[in-house]
This record gives structure tokens, C-alpha cells and sequence, in this order.
């Protein structure tokens, strides 16, 4: 049986312990082959790690930078596509509900129109022959393109007639909304009822500008 000889035929630690030990570092050139390849395998890691720190780092960030912007313009592109395929469905939505929209609006008064609306309340409920205690208008209230009116109204009548008077009023031609309604005794004994009527109108062009004005006015502030 052939065993491994640590002598000079064969592989000795010891032997490259010595050419390590020995190594002159002003002179690289006499170095023995072991340590001249130590020091080539260190400058190719360095190599590779300042290629990778300098150059190789950035570029791997761009690449997945750009693959997320190409899934994010893959999902864009089917969405617009869905889109295209369904455009004449969306169309046909949305002149419904432009048509829808037109019907609501016209259900608002204009300005002119507001003291009819006004009366037409008034009337629903002397029509029911409930007697107003008060009838106090509030501040008006400009939303985007409409304006809501709250008046604090006080009825005295029966029950009956209270539920009649509200029926009356989801009737009218123009959208009035009851809100806050209460339901008690007054001083006579007799029932009262205590709400606030909300009247809307739609705003004329001219106050259409004005809230466009006083909001981009606003946003210049920020």
C-alpha cells in the first residue's frame, strides 16, 4: 500500500508555510508560485467587489427600477386596453348619466325660482291646516355647483296632518329635504312638530365663476 509522503515529491504544509513566511514584499516577482497565486485569486476579488461597488450596484438598481416600470406600464396598458374594448359601454354610461344628472338639476330652482319654491312649502302646509309658529331662514350654503337653503319651520296640528304635510312635500316638483323633526306638546296642549326644511337651488354662471375664482384663489395660498 502506497502512502502519502510529506517530502519533497509530494505536498507540505510545512513547505508552504516556509514560502509565505518567506516572501520578500519589495520584490513580488521571486515570489514562490503559491503565494503569487494567493495575491492574484485577493486583486481578482478586490477587482470583482469595486466593479460591483462602482458600477455593477447601479446598474442592478436601474434594471430593477426599469422592471418595475415595465410592469406598471404592462398593467396600464391592459387596463387602457379593457378600456378600449368596453369604450362603448362607458359611453353609453355616461350619457346616462349625464341624463340622469340633467334630470336632477332640473329639479333644483334657480334664484328666481327660489321665493315659488318657497311659498309652495308655505301652502303644503296651511293646504294640511297646520298653523306656523315660526319660520326662520337660515344662511345659505354654496356647495360646488348648488346652494342648500335650511329653514327652521314650527308647526302646531295633529299627527295625521304632520304625516300629510310630509308626504306633500316629497311631491313637489323641486327636492326639499326634512330634517331634525320633533314631535311634542306646546303650551295650549296641543301637538307641535319642529323640523328644518332644506331648499336647493343650482348655481347661475356667474357664481359658477365665482366659486371657481375664490377655490383656485385658495389653492394659490397653499
Amino acid at each position: 500500500m502506497k502512502t502519502f509522503s510529506a517530502g519533497s515529491g509530494g505536498f507540505s504544509l510545512g513547505r508552504l508555510a516556509d514560502d509565505f513566511r518567506q516572501i520578500d514584499p519589495n520584490d513580488p516577482g521571486v515570489w514562490p508560485v503559491a503565494p503569487k497565486a494567493a495575491l492574484l485569486l485577493v486583486l481578482l476579488i478586490a477587482a470583482l467587489l469595486a466593479a460591483w461597488w462602482f458600477s455593477w450596484k447601479d446598474q442592478i438598481e436601474q434594471l430593477e427600477q426599469k422592471q418595475s416600470e415595465e410592469i406598471k406600464l404592462k398593467d396600464e396598458w391592459v387596463s387602457k386596453k379593457r378600456q378600449a374594448v368596453n369604450l362603448g359601454e362607458y359611453q353609453k354610461q355616461l350619457a346616462e348619466i349625464d341624463r340622469q344628472f340633467g334630470a336632477l338639476l332640473k329639479q333644483l330652482p334657480n334664484r328666481s325660482e327660489m321665493e315659488a319654491l318657497l311659498v309652495d312649502i308655505n301652502q303644503a302646509g296651511r293646504g294640511r291646516g297646520l298653523q306656523f309658529e315660526y319660520w326662520k331662514p337660515g344662511q345659505e350654503m354654496v356647495r360646488d355647483f348648488y346652494a342648500e337653503l335650511p329653514i327652521a319651520i314650527g308647526l302646531t296640528g295633529s299627527y295625521h296632518d304632520f304625516g300629510q304635510f310630509a308626504g306633500d312635500i316629497a311631491k313637489l316638483p323641486r327636492i326639499v329635504t326634512l330634517r331634525d323633526l320633533t314631535v311634542g306638546l306646546n303650551k295650549d296642549g296641543g301637538l307641535k312638530m319642529d323640523l328644518t326644511a332644506v331648499t336647493y337651488r343650482y348655481l347661475d354662471e356667474e357664481e359658477v365663476a365665482k366659486q371657481r375664482r375664490e377655490k383656485a384663489a385658495k389653492e394659490t395660498k397653499k
